[in-house]
């Protein structure tokens, strides 16, 4: 398998193939990280074709010296962060965005519960949501967090300490936590 870095710098002199194989390699992950933070296909489909058309027309300012892996993380999560920033100008949601009055949370269905928690998640700030769906949806380090996030490790800490009390308070006062 041919490092990242090497493949990058192929693709930023011309080489398709290397680029094809960029993409092969991490459209799954870019498209599951923009889910997370969209919590919609088709935007999340569109994300990704962004992500990569902005990878493409970057390469040029990718420095080999950090993992290609954060470069590509921090542009698909400011996409993101675009994206939710647009729609939520357009949409001026002013609403609560969770009306579940169902079951509480100890009989709810696994199907449920993650319903439960993507709503629960809309709620959070966008810079406590990242740093949720990179640490548990993606299982990144608090190391790769800080680098595609571009914040101290002491504050990735910081933030999911505060979102994942928030998500709590959230859950608590829908009755579907304890």
């Amino acid at each position: 398998m041919v490092d990242d870095a090497v493949l990058a710098q192929r693709a930023a002199k011309g080489d398709t193939f290397a680029f094809e194989s960029i993409v092969e390699r991490y459209q799954g992950m870019v498209f599951n990280v923009a889910v997370g933070m969209v919590k919609n296909d088709d935007d999340a489909a569109d994300i990704t074709q962004t992500v990569f058309l902005k990878v493409y027309t970057k390469l040029r300012t990718y420095n080999p010296n950090y993992r290609f892996f954060s470069w590509l993380y921090r542009i698909t999560a400011n996409e993101c962060i675009d994206h939710l920033r647009k729609r939520k100008r357009e949409a001026a949601v002013d609403g609560d965005l969770w009306e579940h009055t169902g079951a509480a949370w100890d009989s709810a269905t696994e199907s449920d519960r993650s319903e439960l928690l993507q709503s629960a998640l809309l709620r959070l700030k966008i810079e406590h949501r990242i740093v949720i769906v990179l640490k548990y949806f993606l299982e990144l380090s608090y190391t790769e967090i800080s680098d595609i996030v571009s914040i101290r490790e002491k504050t990735v800490k910081s933030r999911l300490f505060t979102a994942r009390h928030q998500l709590r308070d959230i859950l608590v006062r829908q009755g579907q936590a304890r």
